[in-house]
């Protein structure tokens, strides 16, 4: 069949040769389909990888936990700064009591800070903690009271605290040895964005064991969380400034060094429950890899509520996150017994988060 003659264009046809990129043919040019080859190759580089992570984490989930991997009565949980500033009373505690009655909650991690840039520590920020104590200790003996300081890292920016300044990590030691004169029974520390390998980091653990020792308490962190790729830090480093992730072999080192170690499950940016809890499973067997015996690991479990990007809560519930838990201990370690999960945190908690602890982590026969 003969093809119909073209159309005479709008415009000259000089004008018509400067306004249009493709021939009057309607063909498109060799580049604008290299263009789009490159795109879709792009695009399967970055899908395909992805959606194969995500079915492994799927599978991760799958099976059954191993019988006798509920708690180990060895728990903990973030206390907001309210248990300590004069907005708790003596009733709060009476119910706080009620509350932990019959779960393994044995340490209390009660935000006592922040710490000021310079690693000091005011003791206007932490007036009733010496009420607090001896409440606690009065009405639910055997539980321990932690100081939970922290701070934003400057990593290298103008504001924030400089791990890398000798005097900055002696003010913090000083000021741990100063919550433990008020009476706390141990010092937890949460340092954040920090990255994988820091030196000084961990240069900071070997002087805070040392006082953490002589006075008899606990050491305790909270830990980032795991590649779950390999390098996959080293990886985002080149797109991010501060990659969210430790090597294992950091983790290892950072465990060495403390008595509790506590990883951060939570924020992962999982879209699915499934994929979730494979995750805290995967989390929970790389953690027990490199977590001495005589060190005690928790997974932190988010006893909150957000739907953003980095925490989907129709994904990241409770019971995902101790199945997962229980999972990763059933393959790597199930007789672990410095082991157990630290809710975060107690302000935000909701009946279905206590629930699905209680029902998902304490003995089958438990009260």
């Amino acid at each position: 069949m003969e093809r119909a003659e073209p159309q005479e264009p709008a415009t000259a046809p000089d004008e018509a040769a400067e306004t249009s990129d493709e021939p009057s043919t309607g063909r498109r040019r060799p580049w604008v389909r290299r263009v789009g080859r490159t795109a879709l190759a792009v695009a399967l580089l970055l899908v395909v990888p992805l959606l194969a992570a995500e079915t492994a984490l799927r599978i991760n989930y799958m099976g059954d936990p191993a019988d006798g991997t509920y708690t180990r009565d060895r728990d903990a949980m973030w206390l907001g700064h309210a248990w300590v500033d004069g907005r708790k009373k003596d009733a709060d505690v009476t119910a706080l009591a009620r509350r932990l009655e019959g779960t393994g909650i044995r340490d209390l991690y009660v935000h006592s800070g922040p710490l000021e840039h310079d690693g000091t520590l005011p003791k206007s920020s932490y007036p009733r903690a010496r009420w607090l104590i001896d409440a606690v200790h009065r009405e639910l003996p055997g539980v321990r009271v932690q100081a939970f300081l922290g701070d934003v890292l400057a990593n290298g920016g103008p504001d924030g605290l400089h791990l890398d300044r000798a005097a900055t990590r002696a003010e913090v030691v000083r000021s741990a040895g100063q919550v433990l004169d008020t009476g706390y029974d141990g010092v937890h520390l949460d340092l954040e964005p920090l990255h994988s390998g820091d030196r000084d980091y961990l240069s900071l653990l070997d002087d805070l064991r040392a006082v953490t020792r002589a006075e008899d308490a606990r050491l305790s962190v909270a830990a980032h969380q795991i590649d779950p790729l390999p390098a996959l830090h080293s990886v985002f480093g080149l797109f991010t400034e501060h990659p969210k992730w430790w090597s294992q072999e950091f983790f290892g080192q950072v465990a060495r060094r403390v008595d509790q170690i506590a990883v951060m499950s939570y924020d992962t940016a999982q879209p699915l429950e499934g994929t979730y809890g494979g995750f805290v499973a995967q989390q929970t067997s790389l953690a027990l890899e490199v977590t001495p015996p005589t060190t005690h690991l928790l997974i932190g479990l988010p006893f909150y509520h957000e739907s953003n990007f980095d925490h989907w809560g129709h994904a990241e519930t409770v019971a995902a996150a101790v199945r997962g838990a229980r999972l990763g201990l059933s393959r790597t370690d199930p007789d672990r017994e410095l082991f157990g999960v630290a809710p975060y945190i107690d302000f935000a908690a909701t009946e279905t988060n206590w629930k699905e602890y209680r029902e998902g982590w304490l003995r089958p026969d438990a009260s």
